[in-house]
């Protein structure tokens, strides 16, 4: 998938820099209250990621490509967390968010 056409619009931009660290760290909260059998805290981590797909989709509704549409249940959990564990983090740190961000004004 070709990220940075799906990721051009400022606003979109801005909200997917504060909002997947914030999807990331209720998925490994979640994990980790699990593990330590808290599972009140573990169940109520899990509206982070909730959160964090919400604003992201108001976000995407702002740009000029829209994402793709998901081919069904498994693909939407597969691209969902490729995107918030491996994609996202890929695109600030080569430096392709930043250019986008000056791109965007």
């Amino acid at each position: 998938m070709d990220y940075p056409r799906f990721h051009k619009n400022r606003t979109n931009l801005l909200l997917h820099i504060v909002v997947v660290p914030l999807f990331v760290l209720g998925i490994v909260y979640a994990v980790v209250a699990a593990i330590q059998g808290r599972w009140l805290a573990a169940l109520l981590s899990l509206l982070l990621p909730l959160i964090s797909l919400a604003i992201q989709g108001v976000g995407h509704k702002k740009e000029p490509n829209p994402p793709l549409p998901f081919e069904g249940p498994g693909e939407f959990v597969t691209r969902i967390f490729t995107e918030q564990f491996y994609r996202f983090p890929k695109f600030v740190l080569s430096g392709e968010w930043l250019r986008a961000l000056r791109a965007s004004r």
